[in-house]
């Protein structure tokens, strides 16, 4: 029974970890357009011991900020330039699907561990 609630806290940790990477894709998504905004990475821990996920520091894309020619906007220089966000939309579709499946795949071990551990408890009920 040990091991089923092992299973179940991997799980259940894989699945948090997941919907904060998704948070983070989507609050990227959100703020592409934002002028001089980062991309922001998250970082998983693997803790060996209790074979568990969790989240690490969240991290800024230090790759350099896309220059946008736009001579009528506010933050624009004298050369009619200024520093767009560097999110790049399809990185971040990608790595939202990677999420949303890895999550799938958390929630599919957490219900199979689940249902395993229901079996158990009829098979010693008889």
């Amino acid at each position: 029974m040990n091991s089923l609630r092992a299973t179940m806290a991997a799980a259940a940790s894989g699945l948090d970890a997941q919907a904060a990477r998704l948070r983070h894709v989507s609050e990227n998504i959100a703020n592409s357009d934002t002028p001089g905004y980062r991309r922001k990475t998250v970082e998983f821990r693997l803790d060996r011991e209790s074979q568990t996920v969790s989240l690490g520091e969240v991290l800024l894309d230090r790759s350099s900020l896309k220059e946008v020619y736009d001579p009528a906007h506010p933050l624009a220089d004298e050369t009619g330039s200024y520093e767009g966000s560097n999110v790049n939309l399809i990185v971040e579709l990608a790595d939202a699907r990677e999420a949303q499946r890895s999550y799938e795949a958390n929630l599919k071990m957490f219900k199979q561990a689940r249902e395993m551990s229901s079996r158990l408890l009829d098979l010693l009920r008889r």
